[in-house]
């Protein structure tokens, strides 16, 4: 099934300018999340885990690069499917615990407040 990407949004944030989530994390959810089910998550873009889990492409691979993202690493970063991702995705919240991890890992400065190592 074809896909046509979300248009650039109209302010930049730190997630604009980051992408370290989208090289950090496998993005894992049920298979109800995908256009051919009646989700939203555009199904050409995701594989298989078994009959009930599929994930998004490059997520499940070292070095880790989801498929949707389009730009470069602490840089103009944007997700071509930002108002169709997945629960993982739109639950992690800029500057929460599971950003600033992400940041730091990929040697970016953390957001607001950090306590992790």
């Amino acid at each position: 099934m074809g896909w046509n990407p979300c248009p650039m949004p109209e302010t930049v944030s730190a997630c604009t300018t980051c992408g370290a989530c989208c090289h950090s994390y496998r993005v894992e959810f049920s298979v109800y999340e995908l256009d051919s089910l009646g989700g939203t998550v555009p199904e050409a873009l995701t594989e298989v885990v078994n009959g009930a889990t599929c994930r998004m492409r490059g997520t499940g691979e070292v070095p880790i690069r989801c498929v949707a993202l389009e730009g470069e690493l602490g840089s103009l970063a944007l997700c071509r499917i930002y108002e169709r991702r997945p629960h993982p995705c739109a639950e992690l919240d800029e500057g929460s615990y599971g950003c600033n991890k992400a940041r730091v890992r990929h040697g970016l400065p953390p957001l607001g407040d950090w306590l992790g190592n």
